[in-house]
């Protein structure tokens, strides 16, 4: 139709039914039959959409390309299974059933949680995820980014927490009661060129992902890599069991310091509305023992370590 905003949507469409009937589609501006058109319709709400098959083709209403990715998923699962293949099947025939769809979502976010830092997995699988999301028209990837156990994000500044922070000398195995471990060291992580190509990549299909930062807790990965971050400055290293761990960041100077920095690069790699900061499973252990969080709780009138907890979380969350 005449509707450039649709074209890209259009053009993910030719370029599947190219691939598995090995037979190049134009995608043209114009009305006419005999087409999968994609119109504009500005009565409709932001992520719905109206599809009509019909003997003489196929519409896709939407006001805008949301709607119309939408739409084009619907349309995907209307075809034989075949049209999801990666490879030109020679005797595919795409067939669809006349009908009438009207839909849109119930919930606006509508989200998955990976995560990478127990177990890493390269951006190819992360990729996948994302066509598998979105064609369940899902729209929020939620990326847990570092743990006690792996650090799986590249920031400039330090980039010890690369260095160290990413590799563990060996995983758990088995069940945890048992306490196995498997002797394999365990690593990975994303430079920040993969995560702008992964959220390019998520952006073409409507997914945005959340990046997150743990704190003040599942921060072992961070303290092996800048043992200043914890309360005793001991060196430890990245966690190889699974679990709530009690060595947790110390709430001082330093440590507010580089969580900025971290989420000053983390920002401005995510255009996501939401940076999520974790915020759970906070032993407070090493905060009892440690002289400078009781003297820190008296300075600032707070009555215990949850306190201490929601002055780490407030501070943080006033500055993302």
């Amino acid at each position: 139709d005449d509707n450039l905003e649709a074209k890209e949507v259009a053009e993910q469409l030719a370029l599947r039914i190219k691939i598995v009937t090995n037979k190049p589609q134009n995608v043209v501006i114009g009305k006419g039959s005999n087409r999968i058109l994609f119109s504009k319709n500005n009565q409709i709400e932001k992520e719905g959409y109206v599809l009509k098959v019909t003997s003489t083709g196929v519409i896709i209403e939407a006001s805008n390309p949301i709607g119309h990715f939408y739409g084009l998923q619907t349309l995907l699962q209307l075809f034989p299974a075949e049209v999801l293949s990666s490879s030109f099947q020679s005797k595919i025939i795409l067939s669809l059933p006349e009908c009438t769809i009207k839909d849109q979502p119930r919930f606006e976010y509508r989200g998955v949680m990976m995560d990478v830092g127990r177990y890493f997995f390269p951006v190819s699988f992360i990729k996948k995820l994302v066509d598998v999301i979105a064609a369940h028209k899902l729209n929020v990837l939620h990326l847990h980014l570092t743990e006690d156990q792996g650090w799986r994000i590249e920031i400039k500044k330090y980039p010890r927490l690369t260095e160290i922070g990413s590799i563990r000398k060996e995983s758990m195995l088995g069940h945890y009661r048992d306490q196995k471990y498997d002797g394999k060291p365990h690593g990975g992580f994303y430079t920040q060129d993969e995560i702008r190509d992964l959220v390019s990549y998520a952006q073409r299909k409507f997914v945005t992902i959340v990046p997150e930062i743990e704190m003040p807790g599942h921060a072992l990965a961070a303290i092996a890599a800048y043992p200043e971050l914890g309360c005793t400055g001991e060196q430890y290293e990245v966690g190889t069991k699974w679990g709530v761990e009690e060595r947790v960041f110390c709430p001082n100077e330093k440590t507010f310091e580089f969580l900025e920095n971290v989420l000053t690069e983390v920002i401005d790699l995510f255009p996501s509305q939401y940076i999520h900061i974790g915020g759970d499973e906070c032993p407070k252990t090493a905060w009892k023992n440690s002289q400078f969080c009781q003297d820190l709780m008296k300075k600032e009138g707070l009555k215990d370590e949850h306190e201490l907890q929601s002055y780490f979380i407030r501070r943080i969350d006033k500055f993302v």
